[in-house]
């Protein structure tokens, strides 16, 4: 007789990619039903939109279907049911009926954020799911112009809620949809203001995902939305250039510091593409990727080519592998951030060095001298050659740092009393430096 251990056992050969663990110790397998030569199950993903769904339903029919004995298997696929708590406590939003809300931000403007945050919201859409997309770049919203859509109409509902344009199963809300053409003169407490209506007083319904097309920079608008919207975690947008890669440190700082899981980078005009020679050509140099992976110790989601398909207005546009693949990155990245408890040591540090403690016992020591020796950030490393800038002679006998701040579960940021405090240290490269540094 077919028992429920005999179907655990089997669906144990299947992994998660991304926790390099079986589905079985990850508890993802629900409701085990056994009547004969039948066996019915769940599947609970961390997502819906996982894109390996479809491969982890095939997997387990397969494998069940192998037992000795059973003739018929269906596998039902769901997913973990978020709380409707996207706003937060205290603040009347219409966002309390949105599952998962993803900013997409960038330090400074210019890097295709908002071309970014519109195929990804577009290309959601496109695969069955309630998807949402506020421009919420009050002085430049680009929404309108890149869905065609600069003269649309906003009404209003019966409770004065901003009704969300709908095009191609994607609800859309700008400011650019109330300015038109006109610019924005105001100052920073009104864009605040403006700001928070579009947010939380857009008429969204139920949606599985709302992306955020966010104001480029790390100011006091960019922390009003952070403040006031339960964000299930960000993506930064940025390009090889070296503007662009100084910039990210403060973007990274911003969104740890109110506690908005980042999901990792993506790369924008990484490289062309040769029409004749097929060759890949990287324009603004091709440690853009490597340079961002090493410093901040976070996930590269996507380097995406200059194409020109990504210049068409999105209501004629197709679909482009390019970020079909860097939303499939994402929403494994996201279903990660849901379950994976952010394994943050505990750091000590004194005059001499730094001390750090994992859970399971692991403790490593780093003299000051040499952690703010291994600085990489732009300060301290070229960006265009990767030469060194920072030398010995310039770090004092008595450097010691003044604040630090666990940055997620990949780095630490610190202040030093020298006054440098743009440097990311992920733990990966403090782990490695253990190894050599002559800790006092």
């Amino acid at each position: 007789m077919m028992r429920e251990e005999d179907v655990l056992e089997a669906l144990r050969n299947i992994i998660d990619p991304d926790f390099n663990k079986d589905i079985v110790s990850l508890g993802f397998v629900k409701n085990i039903r056994i009547l004969g030569d039948e066996v019915s199950l769940e599947i609970q993903l961390t997502t819906p939109a996982c894109p390996v769904k479809n491969e982890f339903q095939r997997q387990a029919e397969y494998l069940v279907r192998q037992l000795p004995g059973i003739k018929k298997v269906s596998v039902q696929m769901t997913a973990a049911q978020r709380p409707f708590t996207s706003a937060l406590q205290g603040i009347q939003s219409t966002l309390n009926t949105v599952a998962s809300i993803i900013a997409v931000s960038s330090c400074k403007g210019g890097v295709g954020k908002s071309t970014v945050a519109g195929y990804l919201a577009q290309e959601l859409a496109s695969r069955g799911f309630q998807v949402g997309l506020v421009d919420a770049d009050i002085h430049g919203p680009s929404i309108p112009t890149l869905f065609n859509m600069t003269h649309a109409e906003v009404y209003i509902n019966d409770k004065k809620q901003l009704i969300p344009v709908e095009r191609n199963n994607l609800k859309i809300m700008s400011f650019g949809f109330l300015l038109g053409d006109g610019p924005a003169v105001m100052r920073g407490p009104m864009v605040s203001q403006y700001v928070q209506q579009v947010l939380h007083n857009t008429d969204w319904g139920k949606l599985d995902y709302l992306f955020i097309d966010m104001p480029p920079g790390t100011g006091d608008v960019q922390l009003t939305i952070t403040q006031s919207v339960r964000l299930s975690g960000a993506v930064i947008v940025t390009t090889p250039q070296t503007l662009s890669l100084i910039d990210v440190t403060r973007g990274i700082l911003m969104f740890e510091k109110v506690n908005v899981p980042i999901l990792g980078v993506i790369e924008n005009m990484s490289y062309f593409i040769c029409d004749h020679c097929r060759k890949k050509h990287y324009i603004f140099g091709s440690s853009g990727s490597k340079s961002l992976e090493e410093r901040f110790g976070i996930e590269i989601l996507a380097e995406l080519p200059l194409l020109a398909q990504l210049t068409y207005p999105m209501d004629s546009s197709v679909g482009n592998d390019f970020i079909r693949q860097a939303l499939d990155r994402i929403m494994m990245a996201l279903g990660k951030s849901t379950v994976q408890q952010k394994e943050v040591p505990q750091i000590q540090f004194d005059s001499r060095k730094v001390t750090l403690a994992w859970s399971d016992g692991t403790q490593i020591q780093v003299s000051n001298r040499d952690l703010r020796l291994s600085c990489r950030c732009a300060v301290c490393i070229n960006e265009m050659t990767g030469e060194r800038i920072l030398q010995e002679k310039d770090v004092r006998s008595d450097i010691v740092p003044q604040e630090v701040i666990p940055l997620g579960n990949y780095a630490v940021g610190i202040t030093w009393n020298d006054g440098h405090a743009s440097g990311i240290y992920p733990y990966r490269a403090i782990k490695e430096l253990a190894g050599i540094s002559s800790t006092p």
